[in-house]
């Protein structure tokens, strides 16, 4: 995997890099274990590791940890939980988030409790910022290979309003803020998922709908992550800005729709809804589904994320084919009898 030059451009003078701490916010949720996987396993020796300290509102039974890894308990509600929790840290890695419907627990962990991190990085002196966000928080679509700052937010839930704020906050601090769209692989509990359980209960798929999607797998996502932990901390990136992360090449829903039902034998589909009727019985069939990820799956939401793999020099990876192929052992077992359904 290429990373980044360790020289300042034009210069032969070695660039600084983090020699303090990395602290992991979320370091046990689907994302952030990714990113904690990944950050252990590039280490080629123990002094070549940074030291890893993981914050969770539940640390793991028994803390497993390991040379240079560190559990510590910290709530995002409760502020007072996180004092000290970045001291000696050079770089935060903030993948913790709130995606139910509760307006209250969005505000307060997404936003309140972002902020609650932002005041100690600074009192720590951390040095960087990384922040996985969604790019829910342009709403719904269609999008079409749109590229950073070409659309403006319009969060559709009160998540990804909330996101947006904690986005905001990140870049008022000069951090890095990454926006993946649909993130899948071994431990996701809502995308290929839900689209499970909409498929058993709506055996039906909108006639005429050929959607794409920008996704990423996982551990491509946490490739990124880990990357921008290994960057030089001088002058030269640019601080504050949003990325895109996804695959370079969208996946048509109706492709992932396919390899579910051969997953998890399933019937195909039958394609004799119009787009609002498929709606209307989605919303009878799962109603708990909103209409925001209801057109996350049947409109066009791609997003153009060149820069960010320019960025890092990160090699995307094979694509959406042979990743879930990795995983699918993963999603079988979770998915099957109608587990998580």
């Amino acid at each position: 995997m290429a990373g980044l030059p360790a020289t300042e451009p034009g210069s032969a003078r070695p660039v600084e890099r983090a020699s303090g701490a990395v602290l992991l916010v979320g370091g046990t949720g689907f994302i952030g274990s990714a990113v904690l996987r990944q950050l252990l396993g590039e280490a080629d020796a123990p002094r070549t590791a940074p030291q890893l300290r993981v914050l969770s509102r539940r640390p793991p039974a028994g803390r497993p940890e390991t040379a240079g890894l560190r559990y510590l308990a910290g709530d995002l509600m409760d502020r007072s939980t996180l004092r000290g929790s970045c001291s000696g840290a050079d770089v935060l890695v903030h993948t913790a988030s709130y995606v139910g419907r509760d307006s209250r627990k969005c505000h307060d962990i997404n936003y309140a409790g972002t902020q609650a991190l932002l005041e100690e990085a600074q009192r720590a002196g951390v040095r960087r910022v990384v922040y996985v966000s969604t790019a829910s928080v342009y709403g719904s679509g269609p999008h079409r290979g749109v590229r950073e700052g070409e659309l403006g937010p319009a969060p559709g839930s009160a998540a990804s309003a909330s996101r947006l704020g904690a986005e905001r906050a990140v870049r008022d601090a000069r951090g890095i803020v990454l926006r993946p769209h649909l993130v899948y692989g071994a431990g996701d509990r809502w995308f290929v998922p839900a689209l499970a359980r909409l498929l058993r209960r709506v055996p039906a798929w909108p006639m005429g709908v050929s959607s794409a999607g920008s996704l990423v797998a996982v551990d491509d996502l946490a490739r990124i992550v880990a990357a921008l932990v290994r960057a030089p901390l001088g002058p030269g990136a640019e601080p504050g800005e949003p990325y895109h992360v996804a695959h370079p090449s969208p996946v048509r829903m109706r492709r992932l729709v396919v390899l579910l039902c051969g997953l998890l034998g399933l019937p195909q589909p039958r394609t004799c809804a119009s787009p609002e009727e498929h709606r209307v019985l989605a919303a009878r069939g799962m109603p708990e589904l909103s209409d925001h990820q209801h057109a996350l799956l049947t409109q066009d939401h791609w997003y153009d994320s060149s820069r960010i793999w320019r960025r890092t020099g990160v090699d995307p990876g094979p694509g959406f084919e042979d990743r879930f192929a990795q995983c699918a052992d993963w999603y079988r077992r979770h998915l099957a009898d109608g587990v998580g359904t």
